[in-house]
């Protein structure tokens, strides 16, 4: 072998070896500080949590607590109700009046990955009933299949697309606004999420205040 990079010696004759540099694909921050920075343009309110699965998915989860309903549910000692199975019960007709009130409000939630393909499988089960968005590597978003691909997707679901570098988050598409809508039909999925950023938003010393 020779000392040439990109070049091989086989039996006197000379092999030029093309090796094509692929882009990086590491997130230039982590996962907490990325949710962080994309907060001022995504413009979502409450508290950012911490990163955590839900549903097999790792996400962070944007919250702020309803201080009525939390107040009520202090009153009659009922605390974050975790267990999936018990929540998706209060959604039956039957348990409407018997079930406490969401004491918090998911305002959006964040998928930061490697590849657009993974962040999106992670946000679209969201996209239902909240805001929801993906953060890339800037690498990714100048690929060439991103336009073509990820930012249809995206806008399909109505999922926000930001791209970040070691400097900088960019707004590479505008997502589906929840804010002026109105508020969605509870599900058992929906209120299973409400509970666990309750749970987290408690376990904060100091939550973001609603703005409702």
């Amino acid at each position: 072998m020779t000392a040439i990079p990109e070049r091989a010696a086989t039996d006197n004759t000379v092999r030029l070896c093309t090796t094509r540099i692929q882009p990086s694909l590491e997130l230039p921050a982590s996962v907490g500080t990325l949710a962080e920075f994309a907060m001022e343009p995504l413009g979502w309110p409450g508290s950012v949590l911490a990163p955590m699965k839900l549903m097999g998915r790792r996400v962070v989860p944007v919250a702020e607590l309803l201080p009525d309903a939390h107040a009520e549910r202090l009153c009659v000692g009922s605390a974050p109700v975790l267990d999936r199975a018990e929540v998706a019960t209060w959604v039956w007709p039957e348990m409407v009046d018997r079930v406490p009130p969401p004491a918090a409000r998911v305002t959006g939630v964040l998928a930061p990955a490697r590849h657009w393909r993974s962040a999106l499988t992670a946000a679209v089960p969201f996209a239902r009933f909240t805001n929801a968005a993906i953060v890339v590597p800037r690498s990714v978003s100048d690929g060439r299949d991103f336009v073509s691909a990820c930012l249809i997707r995206a806008r399909q679901f109505g999922v926000a697309v930001l791209s970040a570098d070691a400097e900088s988050v960019r707004v590479e598409l505008e997502g589906r606004s929840f804010e002026d809508a109105p508020p969605a039909e509870p599900t058992a999925v929906s209120r299973w999420v409400s509970e666990v950023a309750y749970d987290r938003l408690l376990a904060c010393e100091a939550p973001a205040p609603s703005h409702s």
